[in-house]
């Protein structure tokens, strides 16, 4: 496996040197409209010059702010990858595959979730009803980079990817085909549900579901590869699932947590229709896949920084990081794309 892991990352770092030295960082507005509120949104794209410490609150990331496209980069029309979350998370929680993916020549682009990002995390939108709204998210993001991002231009509209984390995980399986149970979802202990399941309160909220999910969620066929790590998954089957064809990288924690288990991530595995590129992150709990915590965040405490005996993050997202990259080099490439008829 290490041995495995060193040619992917030789590989890449011959492909890509030549295209990129740091990441470009901006954030950014996609502003509210018929399809819903503003979204706060960031992106990574290849820069010439040389990374330094970029210090976003707790988070300490590696690039360059506002770093114009690196002139071979937009030569060569960059592949997008866009990233979800998930609950609770924002659009820094990934920070360092995101820059990695820069660094390879990718364009990245995240989004803070409309329903249930940190801003909003225990709000009246805790709960599966959140889940209804977060496939237009991120097709509103692919709409954005592609028409109204200043250099919308650099990229190539054939090439997108899609990163998913725990429900960004759900986001990416729905986005590309997959049609969600969510009388199978248990409830969250913070709603009405979980305390009181014959209540009123309850039975509000299941009707703000009903009302929410009526019309189909969005699929977006734009999208020709997917990493999903740790999806929420107890909403899909076999029948869930048949419509699904892009290839897909599946990784899952060892230990899960956050209401994701080993065997709920290996239940999808069994029931896509096409096997996935699939990985175990031996180790590893849910929060595993967050980017490494900053010493800001390791001195607050959070759970998301607390990792199992025996796991070290870093060294993880050194290795899963690579592996992301290899497998959207594989499955980006241009000779691999084909254009939709």
């Amino acid at each position: 496996m290490a041995l495995l892991l060193l040619r992917s990352f030789l590989a890449i770092a011959c492909l890509t040197a030549a295209i990129a030295q740091a990441a470009g960082f901006e954030t950014f507005e996609i502003p509210a409209g018929a399809e819903g509120p503003a979204l706060r949104a960031a992106v990574w794209t290849p820069c010439a010059t040389p990374a330094g410490e970029l210090q976003l609150g707790p988070y300490v990331l590696r690039g360059v702010r506002n770093c114009p496209v690196a002139a071979d980069a937009k030569t060569a029309a960059l592949p997008l990858v866009v990233l979800s979350h998930g609950y609770g998370g924002s659009f820094l929680g990934h920070h360092d595959t995101a820059e990695a993916l820069a660094d390879a020549g990718f364009a990245v682009a995240a989004i803070n979730h409309s329903g249930d990002s940190y801003q909003v995390r225990g709000g009246p939108n805790d709960s599966i009803a959140a889940l209804a709204t977060r496939t237009m998210d991120i097709r509103r993001l692919i709409d954005h980079m592609r028409r109204q991002w200043p250099a919308h231009a650099s990229l190539d509209d054939q090439r997108i990817g899609f990163y998913g984390f725990s429900r960004g995980g759900y986001t990416g399986l729905v986005l590309i085909g997959a049609r969600p149970d969510f009388e199978r979802l248990p409830p969250l202990p913070s709603s009405p549900c979980a305390s009181a399941p014959q209540g009123p309160a309850c039975a509000g909220m299941r009707q703000r579901f009903r009302e929410l999910l009526a019309t189909p969620l969005v699929h977006d066929t734009r999208i020709k590869a997917a990493v999903i790590a740790d999806p929420l998954s107890t909403v899909f089957d076999a029948e869930g699932l048949k419509n699904v064809a892009t290839p897909i990288q599946l990784w899952a924690s060892a230990y899960g947590g956050d209401g994701v288990t080993p065997e709920s991530v290996a239940a999808i595995r069994r029931s896509l229709p096409t096997a996935p590129d699939w990985r175990l992150a031996d180790k590893a709990g849910h929060f595993g896949f967050l980017a490494p915590c900053s010493p800001a965040q390791l001195a607050s405490g959070s759970e998301i920084c607390r990792d199992s005996p025996g796991f070290d993050r870093t060294a993880f997202h050194a290795a899963f990081n690579t592996e992301v990259i290899a497998f959207f080099q594989r499955h980006l490439a241009k000779e691999r794309v084909v254009s939709p008829r």
